[in-house]
């Protein structure tokens, strides 16, 4: 650390709560574009060279499923989906053709191949633009390959670092060796991309969207990554570090009883994507499941599971939850999980199409299934199961589930808030549904009008403006006019100082990654109930979420004491 370089304040969007003080280790530079034109030598055997990319793609989506079989949850599902993209056989096919027909060198091939891929994404817009990144990361795998070179990844250092990018790959994060990497700071990236999701799911500070960063912090230099206030302090001084290293050392627990400092009580739940997950969410002390996520047995496959291996699955989660609540969400399909026997591939805008509920009008069948099999894993067991659907928009949606759930002797049904219709006529669904729970990813998207999976507008996509909370808010207002509980299961419920003003604004339970749980315990505890109330008040009056954000945290310093 040079005592010539006075302490410098980057200020990011932070998006995976805890302190960290650590020396950097820069991303390496992408794997170089090979030179344009680059052609085999005349006689060079064209067939052998393209069959080298059949084997480099086998080679890389080998590695990356293996990498996805040691994961769980998203990491697992990301680390799938990338390695579906490195297999592609359009990508693979489009190379081998420009080898065979242009005399290309494979490794220029599958370059320009990637790149006409890219484009057709980029084209189509939202969702698709986003998955650019992903065909770029396949892309630089496949050609470090062909050319001998190690896989992009991240460096390899003695002592433990924090990892500075422009940005990262959503693979790169989910094999990230917690051990070594303490922290994460990229200078692009959304709160609510794949990236950030991964870093908070795996307990990895991260602070995204720090404009500059990878221009002010070099190799080697100490930097103070603050995932819950968005900073990132290059060349802090050694009093700074030194709080910050010992705030590191204190390890939090959660005791399995969510209350704010004068007893009022608040349900700290855990999210599940995969039953796997079930056992430690139990053992990090949820107080029950809040969003289990049924999609994991709907990927990657042609056709839904059977009502059999369905009650399988779910019959694990209710297991370790025995005598607690367990809040399972019916298929969300659609938009960023697409089903190729329940969605279609042409809809100019999927995240506004059919997904969700909204599937269950062409394809009743795959619904009535579920909810079969729900029904039929709850039997015997001591686990209290509610069921809700995702993406309802009307009162008739809710009506309509409701009473199917009813036909299947599933008494507690209730639904997800996540399109700004529903929050708006919550008191009206809620004479009908059991029980409300907000989905802050999605209602930020469709309240702000920005797609929550791209970077260009992740500025937008953040749940602190006070015309989500207003939302919120009002969903809290509809739960009370009808004595229905409302709760939070999207990624805001896992950041410390937006919990405080969600149970402020009428929220009765928080659904997060397991964690979470200990550090929204914990400032929830040392915070009074008419203080989240207040603070609420002040975060719904302010102008923006940056606002917003900053008028809260001041107003806690119990953050800055727990190095949140």
């Amino acid at each position: 650390m040079s005592p010539t370089q006075p302490p410098t304040v980057v200020h990011g969007l932070g998006v995976s709560p805890g302190r960290v003080a650590a020396p950097v280790v820069l991303m390496p530079e992408p794997v170089a574009k090979p030179p344009s034109g680059r052609r085999l030598p005349p006689g060079a055997d064209q067939r052998a060279a393209a069959d080298r990319i059949a084997a480099a793609s086998q080679r890389v989506r080998e590695d990356l499923d293996a990498a996805a079989d040691r994961a769980t949850g998203d990491a697992a599902d990301v680390l799938h989906a990338t390695a579906a993209i490195a297999a592609d056989p359009t990508l693979v096919a489009d190379a081998v053709q420009r080898v065979m027909t242009d005399h290309l060198v494979p490794e220029r091939a599958v370059w320009e191949a990637a790149e006409a891929v890219a484009e057709q994404f980029a084209a189509l817009g939202g969702l698709f633009a986003e998955r650019t990144r992903d065909i770029a990361d396949v892309r630089d795998r496949l050609v470090a390959d062909l050319t001998g070179r190690p896989a992009p990844g991240v460096p390899d250092r003695p002592e433990p670092f924090v990892l500075v990018a422009s940005d990262l790959a959503p693979a790169v994060v989910a094999t990230l060796d917690t051990a070594r990497v303490l922290a994460i700071a990229t200078a692009a990236g959304g709160p609510t991309a794949h990236t950030a999701i991964l870093a908070r799911a795996r307990g990895i500070p991260a602070v995204v969207a720090a404009r500059g960063l990878d221009l002010a912090a070099a190799d080697g230099d100490v930097v103070i990554v603050d995932g819950g206030a968005g900073t990132v302090v290059v060349h802090p001084d050694d009093e700074q570090v030194a709080a910050a290293r010992a705030r590191q050392a204190t390890a939090r627990t959660f005791d399995g009883d969510g209350r704010t400092s004068d007893g009022h009580r608040v349900e700290l739940l855990a999210n599940v994507g995969d039953p796997s997950e079930a056992a430690a969410a139990a053992a990090a002390g949820a107080q029950g499941v809040g969003l289990f996520r049924t999609e994991f047995g709907f990927l990657d496959r042609d056709e839904a599971p059977s009502i059999d291996e369905q009650v399988a699955a779910y019959r694990r989660v209710f297991e370790q939850f025995a005598g607690r609540k367990v809040v399972i969400r019916t298929l969300d399909a659609g938009a960023d999980k697409p089903m190729p026997f329940l969605t279609s591939d042409f809809e100019a805008n999927p995240a506004l199409g059919v997904r969700g509920l909204r599937t269950a009008v062409q394809h009743a069948d795959v619904l009535e299934d579920q909810l079969t099999a729900i029904a039929r894993a709850a039997q015997g067991q001591t686990a209290t199961v509610w069921v809700m659907a995702p993406m309802v928009s009307t009162v008739e949606e809710a009506e309509d589930f409701v009473a199917r759930c009813a036909r299947h002797g599933l008494p507690d049904a209730g639904v997800m808030v996540e399109v700004p219709s529903a929050a708006l006529v919550a008191d009206r669904i809620l004479a009908h549904a059991t029980f409300a729970s907000v989905g802050t990813n999605d209602l930020t998207q469709y309240a702000m009008a920005a797609d929550r999976m791209l970077g260009s507008v992740a500025h937008l996509s953040d749940a602190w403006h006070p015309a989500v909370l207003r939302l919120v808010a009002e969903t809290c207002r509809g739960g009370a006019t009808q004595g229905r509980p409302v709760g939070v299961c999207g990624e805001a419920a896992a950041v410390p100082a937006l919990a405080v003003v969600l149970v402020g604004l009428g929220v009765a339970s928080l659904s997060m990654t397991p964690r979470a749980l200990a550090d929204v315990a914990a400032v929830l505890a040392a915070t009074s109930y008419d203080e989240c109330v207040r603070l609420a008040q002040l975060a719904l009056a302010a102008s923006s979420a940056a606002d917003a954000r900053a008028t809260v945290r001041a107003a806690l310093p119990v953050l800055a004491e727990l190095g949140l």
